[in-house]
Order: structure tokens, then sequence, then C-alpha cells
């Protein structure tokens, strides 16, 4: 992965190439934004280059130390990410420990944190310390969706690199040249912030069935209530869809938006614009309120499901709501 390979994000690319030009690195970085950005591939990018034997500002992506970074086993680079739900003070402490050796012919040491606000406080605490006392020939990546849950000392240690969503529409672009189906890269493309979280996203098996079913459960739930509750437990309960009870909640939003839309006579930015014969004459069954009423329903259900309540019974309760608006 090369700094031009990563779509969007230039001002990020521009500050982190012109410290490689000028040699004037950061000991730390926090590289803060949504999952699908970039992040991870800025910091593989950012490692390349540094220890490339022909590039300054770009790996050249042949050399030796480029290829052992791209096969994940060049000695001086350290990758840690949470063990189980968090990073512990043992992971940073190893971290320590491999630190304290010399680095090989390469001269500088590089550490990358995946889900660095996952760290525990003593984790934290102890990686408090290592940044403390920086080297010219260590450099840290923090990689976080939320930069402000780290400890604002090590906030304030670090430079921060933020990273922004693609725009919407250059995303649906790509996706549709690069040949994926139309009715699902509109539906991935509000549900992530980059292009390769939303190829992996249609790539799922289980997307395009949880598409489908959100249609026949809004549909089912509008005109035959009954069917829907047997609908859910045929092909949500019982199936590999019970997983992602979230994601139903998130495409069921995207089909409220739509309804407000086309109530309201919009059709150019529509997310199921492929269901148009039976949502048009649905839409103007309810009023405009009572579409953001089903909405705002939805989200305040869905955050129930963050906390552990029964999937089943969240879901049946929306349908509930829907049908007696």
């Amino acid at each position: 992965m090369s700094f031009q390979a990563i779509p969007g994000q230039a001002a990020a690319k521009q500050l982190l190439q012109n410290g490689l030009r000028q040699d004037k690195l950061s000991h730390a970085y926090i590289f803060s934004g949504p999952v699908g950005t970039g992040r991870s591939e800025m910091a593989t990018a950012l490692a390349k280059a540094i220890y490339c034997q022909r590039g300054t500002d770009e790996a050249c992506g042949e050399c030796l130390e480029c290829r052992k970074v791209e096969h994940s086993n060049h000695p001086d680079l350290h990758v840690v990410a949470p063990d189980g739900a968090s990073i512990k003070i043992e992971q940073i402490r190893e971290l320590q420990k491999e630190f304290a050796y010399r680095a090989t012919a390469s001269g500088t040491k590089i550490y990358i944190l995946h889900h660095a606000e996952k760290m525990t406080v003593q984790a934290a605490n102890s990686l408090l310390k290592f940044l403390e006392e920086p080297t010219s020939h260590v450099v840290a990546i923090l990689i976080t969706e939320n930069g402000n849950a780290l400890l604002p000392t090590i906030q304030s240690r670090a430079q921060w690199i933020h990273f922004t969503p693609m725009p919407r529409e250059q995303m649906v672009l790509t996706l549709l040249e690069e040949g994926h189906p139309a009715a699902l890269v509109q539906p991935a493309s509000h549900l992530t912030a980059g292009l390769q979280a939303a190829r992996e996203l249609i790539g799922a098996n289980w997307f395009a069935e949880m598409r489908t079913v959100v249609l026949q459960l809004a549909k089912e739930t509008l005109t035959r209530f009954p069917t829907s509750i047997i609908t859910v437990q045929q092909r949500i309960v019982k199936t590999e869809l019970a997983d992602h009870m979230s994601s139903l909640f998130d495409l069921l939003i995207l089909w409220f938006k739509d309804m407000v839309q086309l109530r309201l006579e919009r059709r150019d930015k529509l997310v199921y614009n492929d269901q148009l014969d039976w949502m048009s004459s649905l839409a103007f069954s309810r009023d405009v309120s009572a579409w953001v009423g089903m909405m705002e329903q939805a989200v305040e259900l869905q955050k129930r499901l963050r906390f552990n309540a029964n999937s089943q019974l969240v879901i049946e309760k929306m349908l509930v709501e829907m049908q007696g608006v």
C-alpha cells in the first residue's frame, strides 16, 4: 500500500509526506477517523516510506524493506491490537521490551496500535511513560475512531491526523465503475465512510439478504402485519442475519428516510430507488411526521441492542410500532 493508492485524505498525505521530505516526522501520531477511511492503510504507507531504500516521500513497493512491511515481517515494525475487548498493560510492556533493543539496519522502530481507545487505564498510563521519553528513532501510530477517548496527556504528546469520510457521490461512482450492484452500492455508501469498508460490506454474504428482508418486513408490516412477525422468525431469528441486527435497523432507518423523501416528492437521492413502484404509493399512506416518528423509534430501539436487549423482542416491537402509527 502506497500513499498514492489510498483514495482521498489529501491533507493527511500532504502532512506526512512533507514530514518525510523534510526529515521532520513526529515521534507519535494519532490517526483519528471513522472505520473505512484508510487509517490502517496510511499507517502501512508511512511505515513503508520510512523504511524504503529508494524513495523519500513515497515507498517504491519493490525493495526488500517495502516487501518486509507488506508481508508483515519487518523486524522493526510492531503492530498491537486488542487482546479480546481491550489492549492490556502486558501488551504495552511487551512492546517496551521489544523497543529496548537496538533497531536493525533501518535505524527506526515503529509501532502501530489499532483501536488505541481500547487501552485499559493501566496500559494507557504505561504507554504515556513511553511517549514522554521520545527518541528520534521511534515513531508511534495510534489508530482510533475517537482520538478524544484517549488520555488527554497522550493526546497532547502526539500529532493529530484527521481522516474524513469520502464524499458519498464519489464513493457511489467509484463502486459502480468497479461493477458492484447498484442496489447494494447505495445502502453501503450510506453505512460506511470509505471505499474499502463499502466493498467489504457489499461482499458480505448476509448484506444482500438483509436488504431484501428489510424491504419485505417494511412492506408486510404496513400492508399485512401478522405476516411480518412470521418473517422475523423464519428469515432472521433462525438464520445468520440474527448476528447483524444493528445493520437491520441501519437499513430500516434508510428506508424511512426514503419514505420521507417520497412523501415530499423528492426522488433524486433515494437509497432504494429500484423499489419505487410500491414505495411511492405507500409513502402517502402516512404523513411526514409519522415517517419521522418511525425513524426516531428505530434509532431508539437500535440503542437498546447495544445494551444487550433481546434482539427478537426489539425488532418485533419496531414492527408493532410501525403498524400502529
